[in-house]
């Protein structure tokens, strides 16, 4: 399949006229062909009245039609699988097991909002039902269920180049709402991105959908993100990236005349506590996983172990002999882009200079021939250090991490106390380490989205429960959550009709029930018909 470097407006392509950008090859240094060029701004507009046109229609999709074409875009993508396994390892150095496991991770998470949309009960329909009879004034008849929003703006992450990316999380759910979607494609694997646009595309031409429902955007600075973001008929934005963009963007979502719902992953040192029951247990077990975890995927995860606590004792160092002995003996490895991995060199850097550092392993970097290379790098500090000096909390985002020791139970709860908001943290203890640190775990449920115990935080498993958010700053909006789900509720907005004609009712609140989904009737759950 010939890749051309243009932007998808609906289902024309854009032109070749604006700045240019290459994919590259971290391992090689190598620049990818073909070249992409940025959307122009009368382009983005172009996507957004399409996205606005098609909303007009997708929003009565059923749940069936909804269904039938996220399973088009799964199979679509599996029938990638060869080209994505070549070009996708270029453009990212991620290893084609990587790839492999992501492409599986995508298609899943879309057949699961497939199901959620064909059963149809996530839509919260609500009916209570009207008494003209009470006194002293009739009660109305209320009926409301979720509705979408309208086309949203889709930031396709870094890391993860295709389950957070084109047709990853993000976009599953907010197709399943029934919303319009525009992506902004990551400049570091354009040839991705427009792999898996065309599978977008092309299943919404094979489901028969109307154009609009679906476009992709190159840009090759911020422009085109900036234009997204702040255009009137775009009605809420997904974001996966840096706290700086994020930021940058979330400002701009609320200064509009007409402020849209932001939901931005940014940021999150996902802390680890080792109780004393566990470090006297499982030390050596706790050390090779965590090691692993810090490592995996060179550590370019939002979810990697960036602080671990301990107590300050025999077994404490012990346990950072085996850490500093594992870390110390892995390889290097081959990082996202030059831009990640400048980033993680200076932050290694400034950390290693901190006076209340000490710097237990350190990989020589190597630089060529990509500039990408990496190695581990493991830190410990004090309690009191890390407790006065804010600068030692910030987020690393590499293959490192930072032990914190504790010489007593308050400076654990307070080291706790002074987190920000974070996607995890994760408890190794016995079950009695719970029961004497029951304080520790109220004050983690008050700061972070998932909560891990006698595991690690990296690996999210895509499923109903899932949580991966938490409160500002791991993400914009603490109450929601990027995958499981739950994903689809940041793209509707509740709607009550009051004492409407049941011909006049959506489906969903009809008296004879026709989706057969359950529904909250008079305060109590039930799919039977309303009499």
């Amino acid at each position: 399949m010939e890749l051309t470097g243009k932007s998808f407006i609906g289902f024309r392509r854009g032109s070749y006229q604006g700045k240019i950008l290459y994919g590259f090859n971290p391992a090689t240094g190598e620049q990818l062909p073909p070249a992409y060029y940025s959307a122009s701004l009368e382009e983005v507009g172009e996507a957004v009245e399409l996205a606005a046109r098609a909303f007009a229609i997708y929003r009565h999709a059923s749940g069936r039609e909804k269904s039938d074409f996220l399973r088009t875009v799964a199979d679509r993508v599996e029938g990638l699988q060869e080209l994505l396994l070549v070009r996708t390892p270029q453009e990212t150095g991620l290893p084609a097991a990587r790839i492999q496991s992501e492409i599986g991770r995508t298609c899943h998470q879309l057949r699961l909002f497939a199901d959620l949309v064909e059963e149809g009960s996530w839509v919260d329909a609500r009916i209570d039902r009207g008494d003209p009879h009470r006194q002293p004034n009739p009660r109305p008849d209320v009926r409301s269920l979720l509705r979408p929003l309208g086309p949203v703006a889709i930031f396709g992450s870094s890391n993860f180049p295709l389950a957070f990316s084109v047709a990853g999380g993000d976009t599953a759910s907010a197709l399943a709402a029934g919303n319009p979607v525009i992506v902004k494609a990551h400049p570091a694997h354009p040839g991705t991105a427009e792999l898996v646009g065309r599978a977008v595309l092309d299943a919404a031409r094979d489901c028969h959908l109307p154009e609009g429902v679906f476009s992709i955007l190159y840009d090759a600075g911020f422009e085109i993100g900036t234009a997204l973001v702040t255009h009137p008929l775009v009605r809420a934005v997904a974001f996966t990236g840096s706290r700086s963009g994020g930021l940058a963007l979330m400002a701009a979502a609320a200064s509009r005349p007409d402020p849209i719902p932001f939901y931005a992953e940014m940021s999150s040192i996902n802390p680890v506590f080792i109780l004393p029951g566990a470090m006297r247990e499982n030390r050596d077990h706790i050390a090779a996983g965590l090691s692993g975890s810090v490592t995996l995927g060179a550590g370019q995860f939002c979810t990697n172990p960036g602080l671990v606590v301990m107590a300050e004792d025999s077994e404490g160092t012990a346990f950072a002999e085996k850490l500093r002995t594992l870390m110390g003996n892995s390889a290097e490895f081959t990082m996202l882009s030059p831009r990640i991995s400048s980033a993680y060199r200076s932050a290694v850097t400034t950390r290693s200079q901190h006076r209340h550092v000490k710097t237990v392993v350190e990989h020589t970097v190597s630089t060529a021939p990509g500039g990408c290379k990496a190695g581990p790098v493991l830190f410990l500090t004090d309690a009191a250090s890390y407790l006065s000096h804010p600068e030692l909390t910030a987020e690393i985002f590499g293959p490192s991490t930072l032990l914190v020791t504790h010489s007593n139970r308050e400076q654990l709860l307070d080291i706790a106390r002074t987190l920000e908001g974070q996607l995890t943290a994760t408890l190794h203890g016995t079950g009695k380490d719970l029961g004497e640190f029951r304080d520790l775990l109220e004050i983690l449920e008050t700061k972070v989205g998932r909560l891990i115990f006698n595991g690690f935080p990296t690996g999210v498993e895509v499923c109903s429960a899932m949580v991966h958010g938490g409160p500002f700053p791991a993400t914009s909006d603490g109450r929601t959550t990027s995958v499981g789900t739950r994903a689809i509720y940041r793209f509707v907005r509740p709607v009550c009709h009051q004492n409407f004609p049941d011909v006049a009712l959506p489906d969903e609140l009809k008296d004879n029930n026709p989706r057969g989904i359950w529904r909250m009737v008079d305060r109590a759950f039930s799919k039977d018909a309303v009499t």
